[in-house]
């Protein structure tokens, strides 16, 4: 489901970076930046309620 997200939401549908090296690094920085994601939803706040 993860990689799925990554594709369709995300749009990572192409490496744009060139050679074995570059890809790794891209999805790294990817699957990062969908971690970071699900850690700000697990840490959201929620709203004060109205006295």
């Amino acid at each position: 489901m993860l990689f799925a997200h990554l594709k369709r939401i995300l749009k990572f549908d192409r490496l744009r970076l060139r050679g074995p090296n570059g890809a790794r690094d891209e999805f790294h920085l990817a699957a990062a930046a969908q971690n970071l994601r699900k850690l700000a939803e697990l840490f959201r706040m929620p709203m004060p309620k109205a006295a």
